[in-house]
């Protein structure tokens, strides 16, 4: 499809550049299995000339992504890396002997003659504490960091500047109003569809492209492509001799396979599909190189996650906080106390974690609905797919308020991901968001293993806690689980954690599993 784009404007002497605006890493059994190697020989084979990192290119580390950046610059055509506000330690995988081994703050390009340049930036406070990048590796304010850029590359007379961001669209529009001199924003991480697609039953969050002005008055142009290559954007700027956008325009093309709608022929689903949303609709045949490429890496996944495990009896339906929607399967008044799928991955590792008296999950861990019917092992490691163990940790009836505490506050003062929100098996609670840190949790209880009473948790009193090996090196905020391991209160099992819910299935659910008849959150006061 980049191709075709390509080709058709060719024909208007228009300059084209491809831009990934980041997590071209993230949970598949294809990470699983070849680390960011498949990632990227498919993005050698897109050729795109600019890459921004996101959030989840840190969640192997440092030298993970380090490794996959190697196999991106081992192709015909690597792209620039962009990052202007990561700035790894000399001596670390990302920067072995200087800052910009690896990563460039911007680029500059030149068009008929015109110099247009290039900012990228990363999402600051979620990738450190939703990641795993290692702890040397700062990351500066997203804002402040595009304004010493911006100030920079115009004092060298560059009139024309593109921020090349993965840090959501609502923060694309507050930080363009806040800016002075930017002209245009492709952005990232929030996986915003932008555009009209009513038509087809879709639901934007807003104009494709978005049109602001910046803090001096002047248009700034704001697009997104969506996700998992399910769009592609065109995005079409024109300026002015003084560097000022004239025109704002192109649109988003939802990319579709074979169109397949019941009793309709795929030929008139896709006219009419193309009608409902103003030529947005585009049916792509796969590319035979990219197949290719892909073929080796794709037989091995197969032949693993094909393997049928067990059965869901009821449909198990994923949301990160109570009733936020996320499900595909589920209403939000079907899931007032939170995610299914969240709780029973919970209650799996509780069981699973022989030692443990408690079990904790990050809902952002925990991917996918699950339909009713068969479970496959690559069902389990979509639900959970990233490359976690299972610690045991020793901790406090306080440190573990505090740690939820944490997690929370993460979320509603920190401005951090909505997947810290925490899920326990063997704990419960009742959670009202408008309280200050330290109160927004009440009521703990725990049931200790073996008996059917639930008592309230000790602070003084000591337990055993399972939690997956991000949460307890301090992601999404759970310090206080850190701070235990590095007390030496904490033991990694090895246990890798979709393996955990594997054996679960097949050994203590005898195969059939369904949604939880308990959750931890008992009642749940939303932010007013």
């Amino acid at each position: 499809m980049l191709d075709r784009l390509e080709a058709e404007l060719a024909t208007s002497d228009a300059n084209v550049v491809r831009i990934h605006a980041g997590d071209a890493l993230s949970g598949t059994l294809y990470y699983t299995l070849f680390g960011g190697e498949a990632d990227a020989a498919l993005m050698n084979e897109a050729c795109f000339d600019i890459f921004e990192l996101g959030n989840h290119e840190f969640d192997g580390g440092d030298a993970r992504l380090a490794e996959f950046l190697d196999d991106l610059a081992a192709g015909d055509c690597p792209p620039e890396v962009l990052a202007a506000n990561i700035r790894p330690a000399l001596g670390t995988p990302l920067a072995p002997e200087a800052a910009d081994d690896y990563l460039q703050p911007y680029v500059v390009k030149e068009y008929d003659g015109r110099q247009v340049a290039f900012i990228g930036i990363d999402v600051a406070q979620k990738t450190k504490v939703s990641s795993s990048p290692l702890e040397t590796t700062e990351f500066d304010d997203e804002a402040e960091t595009l304004q010493r850029y911006i100030d920079q590359l115009s004092a060298r007379g560059i009139r024309h500047i593109v921020g090349v961001t993965h840090q959501g669209y609502d923060k694309d529009l507050d930080i363009a109003a806040r800016l002075r001199g930017i002209d245009v924003i492709v952005g990232g991480d929030s996986h915003s569809l932008l555009g009209d697609f009513d038509g087809v039953g879709l639901t934007s969050q807003g104009e494709y492209p978005t049109q602001v002005t910046d803090a001096t008055g002047h248009a700034v142009c704001i697009a997104q492509a969506w996700q998992y290559s399910w769009v592609v954007g065109h995005l079409a700027v024109g300026f002015d001799q003084a560097g000022n956008v004239t025109s704002c325009g192109g649109r988003p093309t939802l990319l579709l396979g074979d169109v397949l709608t019941a009793g309709v022929d795929p030929a008139t689903a896709l006219a009419e599909a193309t009608a409902a949303t103003n030529g947005s609709v585009a049916q792509v045949d796969p590319d035979p190189q990219a197949e290719l490429v892909l073929s080796d890496y794709a037989t091995q996944v197969t032949a693993l996650s094909e393997r049928v495990i067990g059965s869901a009896s009821a449909k198990i339906c994923n949301a990160r906080f109570p009733s936020d929607g996320r499900s595909t399967l589920c209403t939000r008044a079907e899931l007032p106390q939170g995610g299914q799928a969240q709780q029973f991955v919970t209650d799996a590792f509780l069981a699973r974690a022989f030692r443990a008296d408690i079990a904790l999950q990050n809902s952002g861990g925990v991917r996918i609905d699950l339909p009713p019917g068969p479970i496959t092992i690559g069902d389990v490691y979509t639900l959970l797919p990233f490359a976690n163990t299972i610690y045991e940790i020793d901790l406090s009836g306080a440190e573990i308020k505090l740690g939820l505490e944490q997690a929370i506050g993460n979320v509603v003062d920190a401005g951090g991901s909505t997947g810290a929100y925490p899920y326990g098996s063997g704990i419960r609670w009742d959670l009202n968001l408008n309280q200050p840190f330290g109160s927004r949790f009440t009521n703990l209880e725990v049931r200790p293993k073996g008996t059917a009473d639930w008592v309230p948790l000790d602070p003084e009193g000591r337990y055993v806690v399972a939690a997956n090996s991000f949460m307890a090196t301090g992601g999404d905020g759970y310090t206080a689980l850190r701070d235990a391991v590095r007390d030496g209160r904490g033991v990694d099992t090895f246990l890798d954690y979709a393996q955990t819910v594997v054996d679960y299935i097949e050994q203590d659910a005898a195969g059939v599993i369904g949604p939880p008849a308990e959750f931890s959150t008992k009642s749940f006061t939303p932010k007013a």
